[in-house]
């Protein structure tokens, strides 16, 4: 089973997380832009982020024989910050940055007006640079939410299939279907889905322009649910094909639109020698002191 987690915070994770992914058949990943869990207070603060997303952790990621995409954006939560929207301004700095696939995430959180000026704001720039966007659809209220967010989309003039409304759940996958846009579904241990309910919407609704990812970061997640999802569709029935389809060729085929994908070729397949851990990024290793031999 070859897999794309095309939604997980790996900065949040460890190396351990990367050798249990590819051992489990992850060859590809993206990385969307998020909230930290505590407040940024400065630009300064999300420039150096967004260099670690396009920089070191694209590094971290090829050592295990993965390949990293990120998306850059300023995440809804921090919308709502007035120190934080001076980010709107130095974003196309990044968006035209190799391996970034996608404006993302953006969205709503809490529904205010700070929100969808950023999300207005940065749909317009996924547009001007002819990119993707992901859009993160808020815990609390989420069909109206999703309702607004699928108005947004349609006002911004981004064609419904450069878009993938996340974070979906039974009662929102419909209106998303229905718009054109991609549908996005985050298995989590306890919270928004499981592997159980995602073969049920699958057997309702099809394969068609869903993205199943693990949205894993430092909170309480697996970064293997989506294998354990792929598990679950073949023991429901679905073929092989079906779930290389779920788990890898859609989301090749959303973020290929990009046109920046880092797959080594067109099969998937990367190199699977065993990485040199003693390489180096702007001197650092993945390796803690000396190594023993």
């Amino acid at each position: 089973m070859r897999i794309f987690d095309p939604h997980i915070h790996m900065t949040s994770r460890t190396t351990d997380d990367y050798e249990r992914m590819y051992a489990a058949g992850v060859r590809a990943l993206v990385e969307p832009a998020f909230w930290l869990g505590q407040p940024r207070t400065s630009v300064g603060s999300f420039t150096d982020y967004f260099d670690g997303l396009i920089g070191w952790e694209r590094f971290r990621a090829a050592q295990f024989g993965i390949a990293h995409h990120c998306t850059i954006a300023l995440n809804p939560k921090e919308a709502n910050d007035p120190r934080c929207l001076e980010v709107l301004d130095v974003l196309p700095r990044y968006l035209a940055k190799d391996g970034v696939v996608a404006v993302g995430e953006i969205g709503f959180d809490s529904m205010t007006d700070a929100e969808e000026h950023a999300f207005s704001a940065q749909l317009a720039l996924a547009v001007e640079f002819e990119l993707p966007a992901m859009v993160h659809t808020p815990h609390r209220d989420k069909e109206g939410g999703t309702r607004r967010t699928l108005e947004l989309v349609e006002e911004s003039g981004l064609a419904p299939g450069m878009v993938v409304v996340d974070h979906l759940n039974e009662l929102t996958v419909g209106p998303v279907e229905a718009s054109g846009c991609w549908m996005g579904f985050s298995i989590y241990p306890d919270t928004k889905m499981d592997p159980q309910r995602m073969v049920r919407i699958l057997q309702d609704h099809g394969p068609d322009r869903v993205l199943v990812n693990s949205a894993a970061d430092w909170g309480r997640s697996d970064p293997l649910l989506t294998l354990a999802t792929g598990e679950a569709m073949l023991a429901a029935g679905f073929t092989d094909d079906d779930v290389d389809r779920v788990l890898w060729r859609n989301p090749v085929e959303f973020f290929a639109q990009s046109g920046r994908l880092l797959l080594p070729d067109d099969t998937g397949a990367t190199d699977t020698t065993t990485p040199d851990l003693t390489q180096t990024f702007e001197g650092n290793s993945v390796l803690r002191g000396e190594r023993v031999t």
